[in-house]
């Protein structure tokens, strides 16, 4: 699979698997763990997920489905705001690990802005960083604004952003993308088929998928995949959904498919507030 590199040199692949909305049902759990597992079996090896997805029970269900195949991933995880202290984020870190079954986060990212001030915040990230316990740290939901309000010297190091971002949804394209393509800052598309709301029922989407003889779910995700260091991780719980989204790698989009799709989906022409889900 196609990899983004990170302004640490370590590398990240453009097309994971989310897992918002898993762990917070008991009796789904052994069915989460299998989805996760297929997801693997299909070479998706990025899981995202988060200390508030289930309070910690996605990451207990990541933690059963990879025991034995660690080393061949790319997990994400995210802390909470509240947890963003010095001691707050360390401690976070280390349940998270517990949960996962893991020795250390490939990504570890703050999961929206809070009130802690950010000095505070990646101090612990680099003292994380230097005992194994993260290889990269990052942000998400970030507006422009705090962004900004990163220590100066941790903005380089910055593993992603990751932000609400779709065709219908390109709120990010403001100023945000700018700034984290002139920092060499991928950024991670989370619902990136706007939950399967309105988007996908576009009959311009419709238009180009039969173009491609594709689903409008696989060019939604070939739009963002075609945007400059972008990785999309949509959520699914059905293996055959999971299977046709991951055929978005495959498609290439012509001038004309974007320019149909631009025309559809217009970036914002003015200021605008970042979108969070």
């Amino acid at each position: 699979m196609r990899q983004l590199k990170l302004p640490s040199g370590n590398t990240m692949p453009v097309f994971g698997l989310g897992t918002w909305r898993m762990g917070e049902h008991p009796d789904r759990f052994q069915a989460e763990v299998a989805v996760i597992r297929q997801a693997l079996d299909l070479d998706i090896s990025l899981i995202d997920t988060a200390e508030m997805y289930g309070e910690g029970g996605a990451e207990n269900v990541i933690g059963e489905a990879i025991r034995g195949v660690r080393d061949e991933l790319f997990l994400v995880s995210k802390f909470y705001p509240h947890n963003a202290s010095r001691s707050g984020v360390i401690e976070a870190c280390e349940r998270s690990l517990q949960r996962m079954n893991c020795d250390y986060i490939d990504l570890y990212l703050l999961h929206w802005p809070g009130s802690i001030p950010l000095t505070q915040t990646f101090d612990a990230l680099h003292t994380l960083q230097e005992c194994g316990k993260i290889r990269d740290f990052g942000v998400s939901n970030f507006d422009l604004h705090y962004l900004q309000a990163i220590p100066e010297a941790d903005q380089p190091q910055l593993g992603c952003n990751q932000i609400f971002y779709n065709l219908a949804h390109r709120e990010v394209e403001w100023q945000v993308a700018g700034w984290c393509r002139q920092r060499g800052i991928p950024m991670m598309a989370y619902s990136p088929l706007d939950q399967a709301g309105e988007l996908l029922r576009s009959s311009v989407l419709a238009e180009v998928a039969e173009r491609h003889d594709a689903t409008v779910a696989q060019i939604a995700l070939a739009w963002l995949l075609h945007q400059p260091e972008t990785v999309v991780i949509p959520k699914s719980v059905k293996p055959e959904r999971i299977e046709q989204n991951l055929g978005a790698l495959d498609i290439q989009l012509g001038d004309a498919d974007l320019q149909d799709l631009d025309t559809a989906f217009p970036a914002p022409e003015q200021a605008v507030g970042l979108g969070m889900r």
